[in-house]
């Protein structure tokens, strides 16, 4: 059996897998998040390594862990994990949502350009990012960065806790900023330009690679035997799209509809958007691409909207609850909507002063068709999203949607009208991170091959457009749309016209 983690931005989704890939049993583990002031996203990266020794007993506590051969790692992206000499982090974690570098990253980008930085990187330059992070704790925690000898992402700390060695994968160093896509190392030029020492950027290595087997002490915590051998697995984005089986040019695209949530497909070469609005990164499959147009609030717009409507809520049974009913009710088409940047934005617009807000409220309104309003626009920001795919020449005629939102099938309907498409359900959904890494993990052992992902899971649900609907929402989308513009402007204001 082999153990896939996947440290997302609410816990630790771990899972059970035999060697053939198949799913025996998942487990979460929750943690916290400290958001504050001006963009602050912060996490403690020893309570990572925690819920991995948590999730991990409770998964072996009633199977032969002397049958667990592998562990294998995925991850949040674009953080900024800070460790001295002994490898131990100096601060808490930067994780993807914290956007107060906002000042270095304009810094960065009158620097070195957008236009230059955009084919280099396959990315923009972004507060979002790893590389700007780095810079803000440099200029605002002088004396903590003099402690910084080490730089990671997520999974690569807990892998370093696994096995004592230090390294990333290039799927987690395309997230960073600071990565040559081109070349396939580290960009010296701009991490020298950022004020940063090259020298505490990792060792980059293949997303398959076995970085070793459990020290003595990891193997204790974990109540796994010490020959254990660990896969660096790989970032959270491209981790997904193994997971659905997208690991070729020839699958379908899919989205994740998670805390962030995006639309992703594979390719052989990078996709570069002449208007910047997706990004791509490398694929855990080695030598391929994941081009990616990811908004920072997606599931979390719903989870957001479940707190205020029900803050004794909070379970899934509970969310779901609230969502019935969201299919009997109108927004958008009763003048009602919802902007989901309540963390600022990336995909389409890489605007971190963005906001949220309900538009066109009136008062005959209610909590039912406020919620849709949510839904409706998420999937109006993941359309946009779509089109900056589809206008590249990619023909999309179907989508695949894993994560917790999968599960609501009034929002993958409202989705398929939406975008025009057909919108599938796979049998892996909430877990489908943690599959990607299985696989990633049982290739690097030498069980599996990418191209036995796709089979791993299967389609349970489709929902198809309705066309009356989808014609409205077309025109309901440019609404959308107008409506961000109109309010671009105040949302910079509100920061004091810092964008």
């Amino acid at each position: 059996m082999i153990i896939a983690h996947d440290l997302g931005t609410t816990g630790n989704k771990a899972s059970l897998h035999r060697t053939t890939g198949e799913l025996l049993n998942s487990v979460t583990v929750s943690y916290e998040t400290s958001y504050g002031p001006h963009g602050e996203a912060e996490q403690d990266p020893r309570r990572w390594y925690a819920a991995v020794v948590e999730a991990t007993r409770a998964l072996i506590a009633e199977v032969d862990a002397r049958q667990v051969i592998g562990v294998v790692m995925s991850g949040q992206m674009m953080g900024a994990v800070l460790l001295d000499h002994d490898h131990q982090p100096v601060r808490p974690a930067l994780i993807w949502a914290d956007t107060r570098s906002t000042a270095q990253a304009e810094r960065l980008i009158d620097a070195y350009g957008q236009d230059r930085a955009y084919p280099m990187l396959g990315h923009q330059l972004n507060p979002t990012y790893s590389l700007s992070k780095i810079m803000w704790v440099a200029e605002h925690e002088p004396a903590v960065y003099e402690r910084v000898r080490h730089f990671c992402l997520a999974k690569d700390f807990v892998v370093h806790q696994l096995t004592g060695r230090l390294v990333t994968d290039r799927s987690d160093a395309s997230s960073t900023n600071a990565y040559d896509q081109q070349s396939g190392r580290w960009s010296q030029e701009l991490i020298t330009l950022a004020g940063i020492d090259p020298a505490i950027f990792p060792e980059i290595v293949d997303s398959t690679e076995v970085v070793g087997t459990l020290t003595t002490s990891a193997a204790e915590e974990l109540g796994l035997h010490h020959s254990v051998q660990v896969v660096i697995g790989g970032g959270d984005g491209p981790i997904a799209a193994a997971g659905v089986g997208v690991t070729s040019a020839a699958s379908p695209a899919y989205a994740y509809l998670g805390s962030s949530s995006w639309v992703s497909l594979a390719s052989a070469e990078p996709i570069h958007d002449p208007q910047r609005r997706s990004m791509t990164f490398d694929h855990v499959v080695p030598g391929h691409y994941v081009p990616t147009a990811t908004m920072v609030a997606g599931g979390a717009s719903v989870e957001w909207a479940a707190e205020v409507f029900d803050p004794d809520g909070g379970s899934t049974a509970r969310v779901a609850a609230l969502l019935d009913g969201v299919d009997r009710v109108r927004a958008a088409a009763d003048g009602l909507y919802f902007l989901p940047h309540l963390m600022g934005e990336r995909s389409p617009y890489w605007n971190p002063m963005a906001s949220g807000g309900f538009l066109g409220v009136q008062r005959q309104h209610d909590r039912a068709q406020l919620l849709r309003a949510v839904l409706e626009g998420v999937a109006f920001n993941l359309r946009t999203n779509l089109q900056a795919f589809t206008e590249a020449g990619h023909r999309i005629d179907q989508v695949d949607a894993i994560g917790g939102g999968a599960a609501s099938d009034a929002w993958l309907q409202i989705m398929a009208d939406i975008w025009g498409i057909s919108v599938r359900r796979r049998s892996i959904v909430a877990d489908g991170n943690s599959l990607g890494a299985a696989i990633t993990g049982l290739v690097g052992l030498g069980h599996l091959d990418f191209s036995a992902a796709a089979g791993l899971s299967r389609v349970t649900a489709e929902f198809t457009p309705d066309h009356g609907r989808h014609e409205d929402y077309a025109e309901r989308h440019a609404i959308f749309l107008d409506a961000y513009r109109a309010l671009e402007g105040w949302s910079a204001g509100r920061h004091g016209g810092r964008r």
